[in-house]
């Protein structure tokens, strides 16, 4: 059985929702307000900055909407209006727009706003690993309307995250230990984990919520033909024959594949993704060849996305 998230958390979470635009295709909150970490005593967390993201199908109506109902919420930025609010959230860093140190129902809250199809193409592709690394961990889903393509896709994002993992670790390992490859993929390269974040991080996310993780992967693993998990032991044997590598390497999300690409051909070469990827299958060094590779993506968009966040949390 997974674990709750900290007593009493969905109810007021909801509650914050009324504040808002109800125009929401999906809303989650995470972090450490919302689940314990190692080191972090109940009334550390009670004193976190709740973290929320709103993925919203049109960004300009919700902004506006937005603006009505919080203005104060916003930095300058609300001077240029809701149209210019979501210029900066689509062309800039990864496509997010955060607002921050906002007053809510005694708390202090951050949230990003993300356009559906923004979230949609992160999630099958790993386009900046912003959002769709955020969730490879757990994270309390508070919205979550009908939609097929969206629902399709933050389960392919689980998947690739297994599969990512599985390039990066031995033949056998333990449920934690894959638990903690994943959820350090949205870091690697995160500049922020150079300075002034925990470097123990992702062991305090991983060890207190390790129910929550079996939650979110444990019947991936399960129907995984190229895996052998076995629960009782919370151990998992995979395929690490050139051929099982080649196959998980052509699963991987096109930008990770591209990213490889560019990372292993040699310049004015121009091989195919498949012939490159058959070259990595082949490596001893396959899985620090894929690590290199989503570095490079997370190292991009932290940086330009910190960047924006300059802009968007200015002096309100």
């Amino acid at each position: 059985m997974a674990l709750p998230a900290i007593q009493g958390t969905g109810y007021h979470l909801r509650r914050m929702l009324t504040y808002f635009p109800q125009d929401i295709s999906l809303a989650f909150a995470y972090g450490s307000a919302v689940f314990r970490q190692t080191g972090a005593s109940l009334s550390h967390a009670n004193d976190n900055m709740l973290d929320f993201v709103f993925a919203v199908d049109d960004p300009v109506t919700w902004h506006t909407m937005n603006l009505m109902q919080n203005r104060s919420h916003y930095s300058f930025l609300k001077y240029l209006g809701p149209k210019q609010i979501s210029k900066v959230q689509n062309k800039y860093g990864a496509g997010v727009y955060y607002n921050t140190l906002v007053p809510c129902e005694g708390k202090v809250i951050k949230y990003g706003v993300v356009s559906t199809d923004t979230l949609i193409e992160d999630l099958l592709y790993w386009k900046t690993l912003y959002i769709a690394g955020r969730l490879h961990k757990p994270v309390k889903i508070l919205v979550q309307k009908e939609n097929k393509q969206l629902r399709t896709a933050l389960n392919t994002n689980l998947k690739s995250a297994v599969i990512a993992a599985f390039l990066m670790l031995p033949e056998s390992f333990s449920e934690e230990e894959l638990y903690l490859q994943i959820a350090g993929l949205s870091y690697s390269g995160d500049f922020r984990m150079i300075i002034g974040e925990d470097k123990s991080k992702v062991m305090n996310i991983v060890k207190p919520n390790i129910g929550h993780f079996q939650k979110l992967y444990s019947g991936i693993l399960q129907e995984c033909p190229q895996a052998v998990y076995k629960p009782t032991l919370g151990k998992v044997e995979v395929d690490k024959s050139p051929e099982g590598q080649f196959l998980q390497l052509m699963n991987l999300p096109k930008t990770l594949q591209q990213q490889i690409t560019a990372f292993v051909d040699q310049p004015g070469r121009n091989r195919d993704v498949e012939e490159v990827l058959l070259q990595v299958a082949l490596d001893p060094d396959c899985g620090i060849v894929v690590q290199q590779a989503i570095f490079g993506i997370v190292k991009s968009f932290s940086l330009t996305q910190s960047a924006k966040g300059i802009f968007t949390a200015a002096q309100k």
